[in-house]
C-alpha cells in the first residue's frame, strides 16, 4: 500500500516543522514549500494525496494558490490561517477548499481532517478508475462494414426520443448498443436502468417495472418503487423482452401510450418520463405468429430496429477484439499481456462463434490464464478452437 504524500504550503519555516514532525509522526510522507509559486511547481513535478496551504502569504496568497491547484489536479486542499474570520473560510470552502482549519490547530481535528480528505480523494480516484473501466466495457470494438453501419445508425438515433428495437443472437453485444444510444443521447445524465425480462420471473416482472404499494402481496412489506420510476428523465432497457409475459406486456404497452404507471396494489397514477430501449434474440415477428407477443407492443418499441451483427460475419474485428480483451483480462490479472502468433489469430478467425463476442473473450480469458506470454495456433486448439 502506498504510504499518502501530503504537501504543506507555509512561508513560516517554524510552522511548516511543526505540521511536517506531526504528520509523519502518523506515518505520512510530507513535503513542504515555502511559497505559493514553489508549491505549483512541486504539484505539477509529483502527486499529492492532500495540501495543507496558509492563506496570509507574501507576493501569492492562499486564495491564489486555492484557485491554482483546483484548476491543476483535484487533490483536496485544507486551508489554515491564524487570522480567520467566518468570511474567510466561506469564501475558501466556496472556492473549492476541502475544510479550513485555524492557527494553531487542534491536534485531534487536523487529524480527522486529514484522515477525511484522504479518503474522499481515494474514493475520487477509484471512482475515476471504475469509469474507466466501465467506459472501456461500454465501448464498440469493430471497424468492419457491419459495425459501421451500426456505429452509424447509433449516432443518428441516439440523440432523438425515438424508441428503439434491438436485435440479434445471443453474445453479439445487443447491451452494448443499448449503453451507446443513452451515452449518446440528452439523457446520459440520467439514470439507465436494465431489466432482463427472462431472468425475472412472470408473477414478479410487474412489480419490477412499475413497483408495488405496501400490501399488495404476501412478500410486499413496504412501498417499492418500480423500473420505470427509477429511470425517470433517463433510460429504461428491457433486454430479453421476447421473454415477457402477456399481461406485463399489456401494461407495458400501456405506460408507453400515456407516459404514466400504477403501483401494483395501488390506484395513483404516476406520470414517468423515460425513453424506452428493447432487445430480443427472438423474431418477434415469429412470436406474434405463434400469440406469444403483442403485435401492438411491437410496433411502439420498433420505431428504429438495429440489427447487431454475430461475430461470424465481422471476422476482421477479431483482432481487434482480441487485443482490447487480452488488454483488460491480463490488466485484471496482474499478468504481463501476452501476443497472439498470426497463425493463431487466422485460426480464431476461420472460427465459426456460434457464442459470438461473449465466447471469443471466454476463449481469450482461457487463452491468457494457461500459456505462455505467446499464444501459438496449436494453444488455440488445444484450448477450444478447431483447426480446419
Amino acid at each position: 500500500m502506498t504510504t499518502p504524500k501530503i504537501l504543506i504550503i507555509d512561508d513560516q519555516a517554524p510552522i511548516r516543522r511543526v505540521l511536517r514532525d506531526i504528520l509523519e509522526n502518523e506515518g505520512y510522507a510530507v513535503e513542504d514549500a515555502g511559497s505559493g509559486m514553489e508549491a505549483l511547481q512541486l504539484v505539477k513535478e509529483q502527486d499529492f494525496d492532500a495540501v495543507f496551504c496558509d492563506i496570509k502569504m507574501p507576493e501569492m496568497d492562499g486564495l491564489e494558490v486555492l484557485e491554482a491547484l483546483r484548476k491543476e489536479c483535484d487533490t483536496p486542499v485544507i486551508m489554515i490561517s491564524g487570522h480567520g474570520t467566518i468570511d474567510t473560510a466561506v469564501d475558501a470552502i466556496k472556492k473549492g477548499a476541502f475544510d479550513f482549519i485555524q492557527k494553531p490547530p487542534d491536534l485531534n481535528r487536523l487529524l480527522i481532517t486529514v484522515r477525511n480528505a484522504l479518503d474522499r480523494k481515494s474514493l475520487a480516484t477509484e471512482n475515476k478508475v471504475l469509469k474507466k473501466a466501465v467506459k472501456l466495457q461500454s465501448q464498440m470494438i469493430g471497424e468492419s462494414a457491419p459495425m459501421l453501419e451500426v456505429k452509424d445508425m447509433i449516432e443518428k438515433v441516439a440523440p432523438t426520443n425515438a424508441r428503439v428495437l434491438i436485435t440479434g443472437e445471443n453474445g453479439t453485444g445487443k447491451e452494448l448498443v443499448a449503453r451507446q444510444l443513452h451515452e449518446f443521447s440528452q439523457r446520459n445524465r440520467n439514470p439507465f436502468i436494465e431489466v432482463n425480462c427472462a431472468a425475472i420471473p412472470s408473477e414478479l416482472i410487474e412489480s419490477q417495472l412499475f413497483g408495488h404499494e405496501k400490501g399488495a402481496f404476501t412478500s410486499a412489506i413496504k412501498q417499492r418503487k418500480g423500473d420505470f420510476e427509477l429511470a425517470d428523465g433517463g433510460t429504461l432497457f428491457l433486454d430479453e423482452i421476447g421473454d415477457m409475459s402477456l399481461s406485463a406486456q399489456a401494461k407495458v404497452l400501456r405506460a408507453l401510450q400515456e407516459n404514466k404507471i400504477t403501483r401494483v396494489g395501488g390506484e395513483k397514477e404516476i406520470p414517468v418520463d423515460v425513453r424506452i430501449l428493447a432487445a430480443t434474440n427472438k423474431n418477434l415477428k415469429e412470436e406474434i405468429e405463434k400469440g406469444n407477443f403483442r403485435e401492438d407492443l411491437y410496433h411502439r418499441l420498433s420505431v428504429i430496429v438495429i440489427q447487431v451483427p454475430p461475430l461470424r460475419e465481422r471476422k476482421d474485428d477479431i483482432p481487434l477484439l482480441v487485443e482490447r480483451f487480452v488488454e483488460t483480462i491480463a490488466q485484471g490479472m496482474g499478468k504481463a499481456t501476452p501476443s497472439f502468433t498470426p497463425e493463431a489469430m487466422e485460426a480464431l478467425q476461420r472460427y465459426s462463434w456460434t457464442g459470438n463476442i461473449r465466447e471469443l473473450h471466454n476463449i481469450v480469458e482461457r487463452l491468457i490464464i494457461l500459456c505462455s506470454n505467446s499464444i501459438t495456433q496449436e494453444d488455440v486448439a488445444r484450448f477450444g478452437v478447431p483447426l480446419r
